[in-house]
């Protein structure tokens, strides 16, 4: 694949977040892209990042200052690495200061790398447009994605969507899954 370079909001659509949430990893500085001409700039291994950050912010539900650390950790662990589409998974230890034993965190590299690949295509579809600036015919379009929607609810009810909407607002408000593992003992 070729290099890549997408704007904030691309980078967004690809991630499958809120520009706001990418910004915000930017502004705590658990993430640096390159900037230039005051546009921040993420290529492919940073997109990588990311996703990493967030996976394990939804996982772990972690401190900023603890994902600053843990993404940084990852991220020189991936540039002397190699390529990590074919690392299966990365293991993240965390050791007290007291020097007792670490916990360890399994994370699937290899499916997230995945699920970026996948996600890629996103970025063109969205364009990063300055606020304010509307395209050329862009009312014309906004009226038929409307009247297509319409279409598409004809026959549902308004109790049904406001289900549909309530299933889809709890979902983002799950708790992550914690599990408890024990080695297994082979003869």
């Amino acid at each position: 694949m070729s290099a890549i370079e997408l704007k904030l909001k691309q980078a967004s659509a690809v991630l499958g977040v809120a520009p706001k949430d990418l910004q915000n990893l930017v502004q705590l500085k658990i993430l640096r892209p390159r900037r230039q001409d005051s546009v921040y700039l993420f290529d492919k291994d940073l997109l990588l990042q990311a996703k990493l950050a967030f996976y394990l912010k939804e996982s772990l539900g972690t401190s900023s200052e603890l994902l600053a650390r843990f993404t940084e950790a990852l991220s020189r662990d991936l540039r002397g690495g190699g390529e990590p589409s074919k690392v299966r998974y990365v293991w993240l230890r965390s050791r007290p200061a007291g020097g007792q034993e670490a916990i360890e965190v399994r994370i699937p590299l290899q499916g997230l790398a995945r699920e970026l690949e996948e996600q890629l295509p996103l970025a063109s579809m969205h364009k990063d447009l300055p606020r304010g600036r509307k395209r050329p015919g862009w009312k014309r379009e906004f009226l038929q994605s409307l009247k297509t929607a319409a279409g598409d609810l004809s026959g549902v009810t308004e109790a049904e969507i406001i289900r549909a909407v309530r299933r889809h607002r709890a979902k983002g408000k799950r708790p992550p899954e914690i599990s408890v593992g024990r080695p297994t003992k082979r003869a």
